[in-house]
């Protein structure tokens, strides 16, 4: 899917994950769409690309990108480890930053650590959009849906779906309007009903 501007300078688009199975057992931890959902936030300074893979046209896809990092800071921001996909390509090309450090962030994007989940959320302040990984996902019919106990097996916190529906409820608090998950369809309007709902 080519990148869409779904708010002013805010742009998603979806890649083929390279390393997605077909047939995977549903509800394991090898179960997602082959499509994969990917963010970039352009600014007037920065061009912050968030678990970023190029589209199926590659060169097609460079070709766009440049034009959306030229006289740009670039960061290069990763969700959880699985998702670093093309970081280095774009830490290359661009000389991108990949830290996530807050100090290192423009101030309208808070990277939100999950502690013991393994994951980094990012909330866009300006654009009232939520960016996470594989902890939040879109829910089949719309709306979201939390991640299944396997894909937190690895985690040596030990931590199990109750408890990160508490670390994911402060998220609330936020005025989200949109999520735009990784895996799944996104969701445009709204995004705090559908978390409260994915949280019940």
């Amino acid at each position: 899917m080519r990148p869409e501007e779904i708010a002013r300078g805010l742009w998603r688009w979806t890649a083929p994950h390279p390393e997605w199975v077909p047939g995977a057992t549903p509800g394991s931890s090898a179960d997602w769409p082959q499509e994969v959902g990917c963010v970039l936030l352009q600014t007037e300074r920065e061009a912050i690309f968030i678990d970023a893979l190029p589209g199926e046209d590659e060169r097609a896809f460079w070709r766009w990108a440049d034009e959306r990092c030229a006289a740009r800071r670039v960061l290069a921001l990763t969700t959880l480890a699985f998702h670093r996909r093309a970081r280095e390509q774009l830490a290359a090309r661009y000389g991108a930053s990949t830290s996530r450090a807050k100090r290192n962030l423009p101030a309208t994007v808070c990277p939100i650590q999950l502690r013991g989940a393994g994951e980094t959320v990012f909330w866009l302040g300006e654009q009232r959009t939520l960016v996470p990984g594989d902890r939040l996902l879109g829910a089949d019919g719309g709306g979201l849906r939390i991640c299944p106990a396997s894909w937190l097996r690895y985690l040596p916190s030990g931590i199990g779906v109750e408890d990160l529906r508490e670390l994911l409820r402060p998220l609330l608090d936020l005025p989200i309007e949109r999520v735009l998950v990784s895996h799944g369809e996104p969701v445009l309007t709204d995004g705090c009903r559908a978390l409260a709902e994915a949280l019940e």
